[in-house]
């Protein structure tokens, strides 16, 4: 190792280990922020903890007929102002970990992109991934297995540039990609109630299914710190087939959320 790059291990290596250490506080203290939630804590206990940062909201107008083939029937499609949305968010995940456990160095920290739209049920405002992409083959086939979520294991690099973020993403199986740069461009603020970017940020639940049944999983974290974003998007083959991405996108930037999230319970049921 040069002696520039033992310069900077000796300098990062504190600060990641300081970061694992204090992030099981940091996700617990969210359960104390509640204020925000448009319905209470689910009384069952929570599973796991995650810390995102330095991820990206990039969402396009879609008209309803091309999301529709690919969101199960019983779930009706959000829209805001006569409009659906997809959303592609690129980001690291750390700290992540189990209940009562601390994050382990080398398996809690690795990249991940989701593609989304937004939907609700039995009055409850969520998200339904179109798929989901990491580039940790582990955390790839525990969701499989946990949340029976459509993840896919990608080769993916990010790297900051001062505030900036460039990060590359392929998926293994079938070569779909992103390729971009991104970066805030104002100050971070909670969005406001009624506005487009509460709409498309503040949900507190996932859907799936699960052998033909409609599952949720209930997810906490106070309110999105938001950032308006500039992004210089090279590839995006992202979405499903079918689904056309028209005109430049509305963007956000969030430097960091923890995150407690539930397991799955059956929809109709789950309370």
């Amino acid at each position: 190792m040069s002696r520039r790059s033992a310069a900077i291990s000796e300098f990062r290596l504190p600060a990641l280990f300081s970061d694992l250490l204090e992030a099981p506080s940091r996700q617990a203290a969210t359960l104390d922020v509640v204020d925000h939630r448009p319905w209470p804590l689910p009384r069952r206990s929570w599973i796991q903890g995650q810390t995102w940062d330095h991820l990206l909201f990039a969402h396009w107008r879609v008209p309803e007929a091309m999301l529709r083939e690919h969101v199960p029937d019983e779930l009706p499609l959000d829209s805001f102002d006569g409009s659906c949305w997809l959303g592609i968010t690129p980001f690291r995940v750390n700290g992540l970990r189990l209940r009562a456990t601390f994050p382990v160095p080398g398996l809690s920290s690795f990249l991940e992109l989701n593609v989304r739209t937004y939907v609700t049920y039995d009055d409850k405002p969520g998200i339904w991934f179109f798929s989901l992409d990491a580039e940790s083959r582990l955390a790839v086939e525990a969701a499989r297995r946990t949340y029976a979520l459509p993840y896919h294991h990608a080769s993916m690099r990010a790297h900051s540039l001062g505030e900036a973020v460039d990060y590359v993403s392929r998926r293994r199986d079938d070569g779909h990609g992103f390729d971009g740069r991104y970066r805030p461009t104002g100050v971070a603020a909670p969005p406001q109630q009624g506005t487009l970017e509460h709409f498309l940020t503040e949900r507190y639940c996932l859907y799936t299914t699960r052998d033909g049944e409609l599952f949720r999983a209930d997810i906490h974290h106070p309110p999105w710190p938001l950032q308006p974003a500039e992004a210089e998007i090279r590839e995006n083959t992202m979405p499903p087939p079918g689904i056309e991405l028209d005109g430049e996108p509305l963007l956000h930037f969030s430097e960091r959320q923890d995150v407690i999230i539930w397991p799955l319970e059956p929809a109709r049921s789950s309370a």
